[in-house]
């Protein structure tokens, strides 16, 4: 991500900046901050559920998407939809 151009940059037309394009990330609103990494980045977290211990999956804004058994079947589903996954402790 370059910090150079602003998140308020548009072209003549009045388009916002392409996926991918210079951001800075010091001029986002609260919500583009939560979605950074959104299609990119899913976090995994310990959980215990109805007893049982396992692995929440979720969203870079948190989102919940799923639970594992293990922690390297999380890793390795959220790797086939090719994410980078992030343990949270």
């Amino acid at each position: 991500m370059n910090l150079n151009a602003s998140a308020n940059d548009h072209d003549d037309a009045g388009n916002a900046p392409a996926e991918g394009a210079a951001v800075d990330v010091r001029h986002l609103t609260p919500l583009q901050f939560a979605q950074l990494g959104m299609s990119q980045i899913a976090y995994v977290k310990p959980v215990v559920v109805n007893g049982a211990a396992g692995f929440a999956i979720h969203a870079a804004d948190g989102t919940p998407m799923a639970l594992a058994p293990a922690f390297e079947t999380a890793v390795g589903a959220i790797r086939q939809h090719d994410m980078f996954p992030v343990l949270v402790h």
